[in-house]
């Protein structure tokens, strides 16, 4: 009943414009991380360009944190029109039948932030947004979030010191994978959820990137962070394809301005905003650092190695193609 009354509620959101062009426009846009970190910053960027070029024809209204809707509800929201906009990591998709996206999740597949930003740009970016079209999703921006840390209470520095820990993820198969390549047990939890079980060791360490572990304090319930940057976070940010289709073309084409905008900003500071939030777990002295040698490292992408293969059945060969072929590299 709660869905079918928020829906309702949505509803009426869409049908603004038709009665009356002083109407407010209202988008409700839920993400689940912190205000203070690159995608809690761009969110809030967007707004502020949104209301300033429709002349405040149009009202943003975001929700971090999780306040509205955590990892696995968000999307149904999102679909049912209780939110307009969300902006999730590109591992959430695959629930709602579009696997392809987590290749995107492959150990060690983007060699550093300029292959990822060509990659997101070009064809990879437009065909992946292009299997969101049958689901009702408009896929408006991708967002960069840098590279994934990884934690536990126990250094994490060879292969073999993974075994048996149970690992947090955000979802993506491929993740599960290379995880249990290692001997690790990876273990499926909300975002919001994190830090309580890290806390209390219901799960045994999770991977992130730094800002996520800054500004939800996971650093201080870990030990032990190994700064590998094994594998790239992303997030999509995605649009209600019915509401978005709804706006009037002038209102339309001023949120794709500012989502524009919003995106440079966005990707311009994630670089460092995370380089800033490690020098700040640095300084804390709450846990413990450790780099990968160039042998250590070679070391993770053997182990790790087999989820390539693996990820033909997972993810389909045509987007592998399609990757490997922008990144000019070799899947297997």
């Amino acid at each position: 009943m709660r869905k079918w009354i928020l829906a309702a509620a949505a509803a009426a959101v869409f049908l603004l414009p038709a009665f009356g062009a002083q109407a407010q426009i209202v988008i409700k846009f839920s993400h689940v991380v912190a205000n203070d970190t690159p995608k809690g910053k761009g969110a809030l960027k967007f707004k502020e360009l949104a209301e300033k070029y429709t002349a405040g024809k149009v009202k943003v209204e975001v929700y971090p944190n999780s306040t509205l809707y955590k990892d696995k509800e968000e999307l149904e929201a999102l679909q049912l029109g209780s939110v307009q906009m969300l902006a999730p990591s590109t591992a959430k998709f695959a629930p709602l039948g579009v696997k392809e996206f987590e290749a995107l999740d492959l150990p060690w597949l983007f060699k550093d932030d300029e292959a990822y930003a060509k990659a997101m740009k070009g064809p990879v970016g437009q065909w992946l947004f292009n299997k969101l079209a049958a689901k009702g999703i408009t896929g408006l921006a991708y967002w960069d979030n840098g590279f994934h840390m990884v934690s536990a209470n126990r250094p994490l520095i060879n292969p073999s010191d993974f075994q048996g820990l149970k690992i947090r993820i955000s979802g993506s198969k491929i993740a599960d994978q290379y995880f249990r390549e290692v001997g690790s047990i990876p273990q499926i939890m909300a975002f919001s959820e994190v830090y309580q079980a890290l806390q209390t060791g219901v799960v045994d360490g999770c991977e992130n990137t730094p800002s996520n572990y800054l500004t939800q304090k996971f650093h201080e319930v870990q030990k032990h962070i190994t700064v590998s940057y094994h594998a790239h976070l992303q997030y999509a940010v995605i649009v209600n394809s019915k509401f978005w289709g709804g706006l009037p073309a002038d209102i339309r084409s001023q949120l794709t301005k500012a989502m524009d905008e919003a995106t440079d900003y966005t990707n311009s500071i994630a670089k460092k905003e995370n380089e800033d939030a490690l020098e700040a777990i640095k300084a804390s002295g709450k846990t413990t650092l450790h780099y990968l040698t160039p042998e250590q490292k070679a070391a993770w992408q053997k182990a790790m190695q087999p989820t390539y293969k693996w990820a033909k059945g997972r993810v389909g060969q045509e987007v592998l193609d399609l990757v490997a072929k922008e990144l000019h590299i070799e899947m297997n």
